[in-house]
C-alpha cells in the first residue's frame, strides 16, 4: 500500500510540474483467482493480475484524463505530460473540480486472500447439488472468482485514501433440458466475503434453478391485457437501473430530460417505496468506500416513503445543475421490505405476469419501455400457472412506481443489492 501511495504522490507532483492547477490520481492493482465450468465440466483455473493508473488534471477550466497499466516513475512522468496535453485540447468548463481536503484514511476489509481449496470444493458441491436436486439443469457456464484489490485515491487538495479489500463472486448461466426440449437460458449470481455457506443457499440460486426447471414447456398468452407485473429481485434490479438512469442520473439531469428534474421533495412513488443507495450496508459486499470524485462514501435515501429525496449526481453535474451531490456513486440499492409475503401478493393478483428476465432496448427519456419478458409465468386468479414463451410487455417506469400492488416481506441479498419482490399494476401484456 505504501508503494501505491508513493506512486500517487509522485504522479501529483508530476502533474503540478507540467502546469496542472488541480489534479487527482487513482492507482492500484488486483489479483483474481478464477474457476470456470463450461457445458457442465470444469474447464479452467487461472490467476489474473491487473494494474491501473488513472490521472486527471484541470487547468484553466479544462480537464484531461489518461489511463495506463504501468506505474514506474518514467511512465508516471510521461503520463502526466500526456494528461495536460489532453486537457489543453478540451473545452473550458468551470464545473470541473476535485474533492476538498480531508484526513487520510485506510480501509481494510473482506476476504483478503483466497482459500482456493475450499473454493473448488464449493464449486464441486454446487455441481453435485444441481445434479441431485435439479437434474434437468445444464450448467452452461459457471465463473467463480476471488478478487483482491489494493488501490489509492489522492488529489492535489491533500486527499489520500487507501483501500484493501477482497471478495468471492459467483456467476452462473444455465438452462433446463428434457430430451430435445430446452428452456431459455437464465443467469444467477452473488458476491460473498466467505465460503461458509453452500452456493445453493446464496442469493436466489435455489429458487432460480427450480423456476427454470419449470420452463421447458411454455405456452403463449392469448390476446392482450392490462395487468400486474411481478418482478423477482434480480429483474427488479434491472428495472430500477433503467429508472434511476433515466430519472435521477447524471445524463438525465444534465440534459434536462428527467421527468423528475423539478420533483425533489415531491411524491414520485407509492408510499410503500423507500429506496436507498447503501454501499455501507452490512449485506453489501465490498461496497463503495471512496467515490470516483474522491469523497468518502455515505449511504443515502433516493426515495423515502414515496418522496424523492436525492438525485444520483456526480460532483461535476452537481456543480452544473446546482443540485446536491450524491453521497456515493454506487448502485448498491436497498429497498425497504413490505408487509405481505410473496404468496399473499400473488394471491391478490387477478391476472398478471412474473417476469424473470426482460429483454428490450433502453427506455425512452420519459420512461416508456417495451420489450420481451423471458423466463416468465402467467398469474391467473391468485395463482402462478403456466410458464410462458417470450411475451411482449410495455409500460412506463415512472407510472410503475405509482401503481404498486405489493412489496414482499422477503428480500434477497446477493452482495450487490438487497431487494424484495415487487408487483406493479398498469402493465400491458401482449400475446398472440
Amino acid at each position: 500500500m505504501e508503494q501505491l501511495k508513493n506512486t500517487a504522490k509522485t504522479a501529483l507532483k508530476a502533474l503540478a510540474s507540467v502546469g496542472a492547477e488541480k489534479a487527482k490520481c487513482d492507482v492500484g492493482y488486483s489479483i483474481t483467482h478464477e474457476f470456470n465450468v463450461d457445458g457442465g465440466e470444469f474447464s479452467l483455473f487461472r490467476t489474473l493480475f491487473d494494474k491501473h493508473l488513472v490521472l486527471s488534471a484541470i487547468r484553466e477550466g479544462k480537464k484531461g484524463t489518461v489511463r495506463q497499466n504501468r506505474y514506474d516513475e518514467e511512465t508516471v512522468k510521461a503520463l502526466a505530460k500526456s494528461c495536460l496535453e489532453t486537457a489543453e485540447s478540451a473545452v473550458p468548463d468551470e464545473a470541473w473540480d476535485v474533492a476538498p481536503a480531508a484526513e487520510p484514511r485506510n480501509f481494510v476489509y473482506g476476504a483478503l486472500s483466497s482459500d482456493n481449496e475450499k473454493l473448488f470444493a464449493r464449486c464441486k458441491e454446487l455441481m453435485q447439488d444441481v445434479k441431485e436436486r435439479h437434474p434437468k439443469i445444464l450448467m452452461e457456464q459457471m465463473i467463480v472468482t476471488h478478487k483482491e484489490v489494493r488501490s489509492v485515491h489522492a488529489n492535489s487538495n491533500g486527499v489520500l485514501y487507501g483501500e484493501h479489500c477482497g471478495y468471492y463472486e459467483v456467476s452462473l448461466m444455465y438452462s433446463s433440458h428434457e430430451g430435445e426440449k430446452a428452456s431459455s437460458f437464465f443467469g444467477s449470481g452473488f458476491t460473498v466475503y466467505d465460503l461458509d455457506r453452500p452456493f445453493m443457499e446464496c442469493g436466489s440460486v435455489a429458487k432460480d434453478f427450480a423456476d427454470v426447471e419449470k420452463q421447458i414447456e411454455t405456452s403463449s398468452v392469448e390476446g392482450k391485457f392490462e395487468g400486474v407485473m411481478l418482478l423477482p429481485p434480480s429483474a427488479l434490479s434491472s428495472f430500477l437501473g433503467y429508472l434511476l438512469s433515466n430519472f435521477a442520473g447524471d445524463a438525465a439531469l444534465l440534459q434536462g430530460t428527467s421527468p423528475w428534474k423539478d420533483a425533489l421533495g415531491q411524491s414520485v412513488a407509492d408510499t410503500s417505496i423507500t429506496l436507498s443507495a447503501s454501499p455501507l450496508d452490512d449485506r453489501i459486499v465490498c461496497g463503495e468506500r471512496i467515490t470516483d470524485d474522491g469523497f468518502l462514501a455515505e449511504n443515502y435515501d433516493i426515495i423515502r416513503d414515496g418522496v424523492l429525496r436525492q438525485f444520483m449526481l456526480s460532483l461535476y453535474v452537481s456543480n452544473k445543475t446546482g443540485n446536491k451531490r450524491a453521497l456515493n456513486g454506487s448502485y448498491s440499492l436497498v429497498m425497504k421490505e413490505g408487509e405481505r409475503s410473496l404468496d399473499e401478493i400473488v394471491a391478490g393478483i387477478e391476472r398478471g405476469i412474473v417476469v424473470g428476465r426482460f429483454s428490450g432496448g433502453n427506455p425512452s427519456s420519459n420512461g416508456d419501455f417495451s420489450g420481451v419478458a423471458k423466463n416468465s409465468f402467467l398469474i391467473e386468479k391468485g395463482k402462478v400457472t403456466k410458464a410462458l414463451s417470450e411475451t411482449m410487455i410495455s409500460g412506463n417506469l415512472g407510472d410503475m412506481l405509482k401503481h404498486v400492488t405489493g412489496i414482499s416481506r422477503e428480500r434477497v441479498a446477493d452482495g450487490s443489492t438487497v431487494l424484495p419482490y415487487a408487483a406493479f399494476g398498469g402493465i400491458t401484456v401482449s400475446g398472440k
